[in-house]
């Protein structure tokens, strides 16, 4: 799992600084302010997380287990559906979408809570 979640982080990031520079230089008068910074936080975001998905290749490999494996997965969730959603509303300002970012952040706190779990079990 460790190269799995290590190549998932490194893709993230890659596409996070992708979406980071469209949003700088190809959406800046394009879009609202409101929603430029909208996108910024679902760039942010997905940034910390593609880290972490490189903290938890790393994880896998000192406390193996079920925890850090679902920490992982809930981080690559999190990432879809948060910062999927912002990127999807901003972009096609379909209001909705907003509704189901949450859903991203819960998946985001709930990897962060399995980490502690793999790392207090050990």
């Amino acid at each position: 799992m460790d190269k799995t979640f290590f190549a998932i982080g490194a893709i993230s990031a890659l596409i996070g600084v992708a979406a980071g520079a469209f949003g700088a230089h190809g959406l800046e008068g394009r879009i609202t302010p409101e929603r430029l910074v909208t996108f910024e936080t679902a760039v942010r975001y997905q940034m910390y997380h593609a880290l972490a998905l490189l903290a938890v290749a790393w994880a896998t490999t000192r406390w193996p287990g079920t925890p850090t494996t679902a920490a992982g997965w809930l981080f690559v969730v999190g990432t879809v559906v948060f910062s999927g959603s912002l990127y999807l509303l901003v972009l096609t300002d379909t209001r909705w979408l907003g509704a189901i970012t949450p859903i991203g952040g819960v998946a985001f706190l709930a990897g962060w809570a399995c980490l502690v779990w793999a790392a207090l079990s050990e």
